[in-house]
């Protein structure tokens, strides 16, 4: 018995050791646990603004809810293994899974395991979450089963990023809903809104980190500028940031935060589609990678600039 324990021990800390090496491939927490939380409290603080609550959300039920966010999309991760896995092991066989630094039977019983721990946690801090909790996991199921479509989805790329980029207002919609759903059946005037602008940024994040140099593109990876090229994918990046920062100016009306927001998103758009135009002109590999990583920042300023920044600014009534 004492044998059984110890090698079951032994099991899991070699799991784990090799786990942070995953995460730091395919989904490096120290990136995603900050932008997470910061789109799950600007998230829960727009719509106690929207209800004209001014007050800060209990730090339970946010830790609660960041928590879950931040697994929600590990378990995307999780799920995106699996139905990568054949394309993997043919044409990236560098990956974790395909090299075997971790098997989808380790990942399978990790997501459960997520999904389990997640459930208990909600149910114990917040029982009346569990029913947009329960709404993100459907759509999940869904997403992996890629709609029971797959053949249709897949012959139509845009419309297949878009069902996909879907999967962001609905954990939006679980994490606004910590706040509303404690004091009344419907989202409060405005949180559709926010929906929207969350709808957008998944695209500007989808499509900015599949957009490459032509000597940069690998056999059997889909992106966006292979399949339309580089200048109409850049294109469709700035246009996707343009609705992001218009539908963003719009959710600050709901808030008395126009005047303020407005200002403070034009210069943030301004700055972060520079790398867009610069690639315009040359095609560049750095220039590329800068696109992929002002999609993150600029998602981390538009939730810091709806959410956030004006609920702390009215908090400490300024």
């Amino acid at each position: 018995m004492k044998e059984r324990n110890v090698t079951s021990l032994a099991n899991v800390s070699s799991f784990f050791s090799r786990f942070l090496v995953y995460q730091k491939e395919r989904f490096p927490l120290v990136q995603y646990i900050p932008l997470i939380s910061i789109f799950t409290y600007s998230a829960a603080s727009y719509s106690r603004m929207c209800r004209g609550d001014e007050s800060i959300i209990d730090l339970g039920i946010l830790v609660t809810a960041s928590v879950t966010a931040i697994l929600f999309f590990l378990l995307l991760r999780i799920s995106d293994e699996f139905k990568d896995y054949e394309d993997d092991m043919k044409y990236r066989p560098y990956r974790p899974v395909p090299r075997g630094l971790v098997s989808l039977k380790e990942l399978s019983k990790l997501g459960w395991s997520i999904i389990a721990i997640t459930f208990l946690l909600n149910l114990y801090v917040m029982p009346s979450i569990i029913i947009p909790y329960i709404f993100v996991l459907l759509f999940m199921y869904l997403m992996y089963n890629e709609f029971f479509v797959s053949n249709w989805l897949k012959a139509r790329p845009l419309l297949y990023a878009t069902s996909h980029m879907l999967i962001m207002p609905v954990i939006d919609f679980y994490t606004t809903g910590v706040d509303w759903i404690q004091y009344d059946t419907f989202p409060p005037n405005g949180v559709e809104v926010f929906l929207i602008v969350s709808f957008f940024n998944g695209v500007v994040i989808e499509i900015g980190r599949k957009i490459r140099v032509p000597e940069k593109e690998e056999d059997g990876v889909e992106t966006y500028s292979s399949l339309y090229g580089p200048n109409r994918a850049t294109y469709f990046w700035i246009v996707a940031m343009s609705i992001t920062m218009l539908s963003a100016v719009w959710a600050c009306s709901f808030i008395d935060f126009t005047q303020t927001g407005s200002t403070m998103l034009i210069i943030a758009f301004s700055i972060c589609i520079i790398p867009g135009i610069l690639f315009l002109i040359k095609k560049k590999h750095r220039y590329s990678k800068l696109i992929e990583a002002v999609s993150g920042v600029w998602t981390i300023l538009m939730y810091l600039i709806v959410g956030a920044a004006p609920m702390l600014l009215k908090s400490f009534g300024v």
